[in-house]
């Protein structure tokens, strides 16, 4: 390991960052704070990050005052609760910046304002980083479907157009290229070296692209690790709430389309080969076995097997075509979205960088 990562040592403090942007998902905040609340392994603290809502951040600050993250837990132990704004541009990745930058744990980790974690979430986090190699660890997100059930055309191998684990990623403890964001842990040291979430690929208001900000990141981690480990232990859970309107072939369509958008954003930064390793496998490997047990399905008279196998066809096409016209969009363009630098400081212009500043943060 370089200079730059940590020993190991005593258990690392975790620093819990929550985004939050609208007041529709109140309830949902709640659960989400209730949940790192109820931790077997306490967080050392929970910060809520309110991206450009003042009425949202008035409201939260209100409710909480004086509380703690745990107080609405019955037995469940007191974690300091930080309540600021997004101190940089509207968008879920300088909204993460922020989180970062106010974070005092050497382990910060990312959970949805939509997802409640298991009572054992942080527990296996913090088990993976008596390793110091390791720089990051995610864990596995389970759909919450709001009408009770999976779609029956909804194929498993897309369950990341929900923000959830999909079929094809290996269960267990495995190393991986990237960890998927709403569910995820990194060291502290590693923002530290390589700047924060790029801006410009991440959420933001429901404009595209839509992701992909942790792929850039965890790449430009082992770019300038070669020797960090990343890793997903599928024993770190959190249960993400998938409302009416993800549930439609429409927005299916869409979200695919926008991944492909963001996948060229990724491949012009950070290369094809390493912006695209997974995604061959996934389309090679993963997908048509998908396409092959549809079609099995539906020549057994199963429902949905039919709609599986043509959803993953459209899935496809539609991620191919936003890549394709995201690479044409993109070419030209020296810098494609804001890219932080090392040492957490941006180039001149760039607005990924993770600012330095805790003050005020407070609920």
């Amino acid at each position: 390991m370089s200079a730059a990562g940590p020993a190991a040592g005593p258990a690392p403090r975790i620093s819990v960052v929550v985004c939050v942007h609208t007041e529709d998902r109140w309830d949902d905040i709640l659960a989400a704070v209730a949940s790192v609340g109820d931790q077997s392994r306490p967080a050392h603290e929970l910060l809520l990050v309110v991206d450009h809502h003042p009425a949202l951040l008035a409201r939260l600050r209100e409710h909480f005052r004086g509380a703690h993250a745990g107080a609405s837990a019955p037995g469940a132990p007191e974690t300091p609760l930080l309540i600021m704004a997004n101190s940089g541009p509207r968008g879920l990745s300088a909204g993460r910046n922020t989180g970062i930058a106010a974070a005092d744990g050497e382990i910060i980790a990312f959970l949805d304002d939509d997802a409640v974690a298991e009572r054992d979430w942080l527990r296996h986090f913090a088990a993976a980083y008596a390793d110091p190699a390791v720089m990051a660890v995610g864990g596995r997100t389970e759909p919450v479907w709001a009408s009770g059930r999976r779609p029956v055309w909804f194929p498993e191998e897309f369950d990341w157009v929900v923000g959830c684990t999909y079929r094809g990623l290996p269960p267990g403890t495995v190393r991986v290229r990237n960890v998927l964001g709403g569910n995820a842990s990194f060291r502290k040291a590693a923002f530290d070296l390589v700047g924060g979430f790029a801006v410009g690929i991440g959420r933001d208001a429901g404009r595209r692209p839509l992701g992909c900000e942790e792929t850039e990141l965890c790449i430009r981690i082992t770019r300038s690790l070669p020797e960090a480990v990343l890793l997903i232990d599928d024993r770190s859970v959190i249960h993400h709430r998938v409302p009416y309107e993800r549930q439609r072939f429409g927005y299916f369509r869409s979200r695919a389309y926008a991944e492909g958008l963001s996948k060229a954003l990724v491949a012009r930064s950070v290369g094809a080969r390493d912006g695209l390793a997974t995604e061959r496998r996934y389309t090679s490997r993963v997908l048509p076995v998908g396409v092959l047990r549809g079609m099995r399905d539906a020549l057994l008279r199963r429902p949905g097997g039919a709609g599986r196998a043509g959803a993953i066809v459209a899935g496809v096409a539609a991620a191919a075509g936003g890549y394709v016209w995201g690479s044409i969009r993109a070419r030209g363009k020296r810098t494609p979205f804001g890219t932080p630098v090392g040492g957490g400081r941006a180039e001149s212009g760039a607005v990924g960088a993770v600012p330095a500043a805790r003050e005020g943060a407070a609920a």
